[in-house]
């Protein structure tokens, strides 16, 4: 053998008698602090994370306090002393139960990046960017702006947003923000109140995986037996099985079926109709989630046919409104004309009574000075 894995064995031999003095000397847990542990395990609410390549279970030390505080030992009951009274009788208990090794505290390391690598991913950055703002075009430029644009946009709708938060009334909401950490064991082993993390060694089986081991078992030696069971029960079981048979069987019928039934529509329509029967068949959802909805359809046809069809809709709209303006000049038109022939048929007829009115104007001048002939009768001659 290797020397190292001698000085290895040495080592863990070394802790395994370290520990086995610890536990002499705090001396071995009681019913009661076993019920305590057992209770806070399984009611505080605990995470999981790596540590030391192992997957752990920790808890805070607040929220244990908290849990305890909430429990039965918490609570006067008749002939009994109260365990918990105050948060410092928690914390007393809880460094009896820490020495016993139901769990140890942990420290928290946030992993931070070295500033190294992030310079030297500044400066491969600015490299890149040189090179790739000399291989740019207009067009892309171009596009940069229009993008630029619309980030300002966005930008300002975010601001408008961030200022009706802002107001009175409003609640605020905080950006969370994860970072990552890892585990490592603290070197002063006491429990505090505060945000302190403690690890999980206690690790008792829960009553509901014990039962449903039990019933596992049961379940197994009965299914040996089933030769020994009466004949009713097994023409029962017969049935039963040949009934869940069936209902698996129509199950693979229906997830064959479905896909041959959407193979077919998406060929006779080019790819266009997406017909889904029974779409959560197969999903990872509940049983009865699985059988709703009952189909889906989706069409997924060219943009170029609704770019058409749009087109044609907008034309008829334009040669509908070209046709209704030209009713309306028609109109305006006829409008406009009966107005002169109104307008024509007055000044004749004012043409006509000043034409009349020269005529006995010229009539009685005529008259007055002599000069023109008129026919007289005889009659008038003899009178004369």
């Amino acid at each position: 053998p290797c020397p190292r894995h001698i000085e290895a064995d040495t080592n863990n031999m070394a802790e395994r008698r370290r520990h086995r003095k610890r536990i002499q000397e705090v001396g071995e847990p009681t019913k009661e602090e076993k019920a305590v542990a057992k209770y806070l395990r399984f009611n505080c609410p605990t995470k999981s994370t790596n540590m030391m390549g192992q997957r752990v279970d920790y808890f805070i030390a607040s929220k244990a306090v908290d849990c305890l505080l909430d429990s039965k030992w918490a609570k006067s009951k008749k002939g009994e002393e109260v365990l918990f009274t105050t948060r410092d009788s928690v914390v007393d208990y809880c460094n009896r139960l820490l020495k016993k090794q139901f769990f140890h505290r942990a420290l928290k390391v946030v992993k931070m990046k070295p500033e190294k690598d992030t310079k030297k991913e500044k400066e491969k950055g600015k490299t890149d960017s040189g090179k790739e703002d000399e291989k740019k075009s207009k067009k892309e430029l171009v596009k940069e702006e229009r993008n630029k644009k619309e980030k300002e946009k966005k930008k300002d709708t975010d601001k408008d947003e961030s200022k009706k938060d802002d107001a009175p009334g409003t609640p605020k909401k905080k950006k969370e923000t994860k970072r990552r950490f890892k585990l490592e064991p603290h070197e002063d082993q006491i429990f505090l109140d505060g945000s302190e993390l403690y690890v999980w060694i206690y690790d008792p089986v829960h009553f509901k995986t014990f039962a449903m081991g039990l019933i596992l078992v049961i379940a197994v030696i009965a299914a040996t037996l089933f030769p020994l069971w009466p004949a009713e029960m097994r023409v029962g079981v017969y049935y039963l099985s040949v009934a869940a048979g069936c209902f698996v069987a129509s199950i693979l019928f229906l997830a064959v079926a479905r896909c041959i039934l959407f193979l077919v529509i998406w060929l006779l329509t080019g790819g266009r109709h997406h017909f889904w029967f029974l779409p959560n068949l197969t999903a990872d959802v509940g049983f009865i989630d699985s059988f709703r909805p009952l189909y889906t359809h989706e069409y997924k046809g060219p943009k170029t046919d609704s770019k058409k069809d749009d087109e044609k809709l907008e034309s008829e709209k334009q040669q509908k409104s070209d046709s209704e303006e030209k009713s309306d000049n028609e109109k305006d038109r006829t409008e406009t004309v009966g107005s002169y022939e109104a307008d024509g048929s007055g000044v004749e007829r004012h043409s006509d009574t000043e034409s009349d009115r020269r005529e006995e104007d010229g009539s009685q001048h005529s008259n007055g000075n002599g000069n023109d002939f008129e026919m007289i009768t005889k009659e008038e001659l003899e009178q004369h």
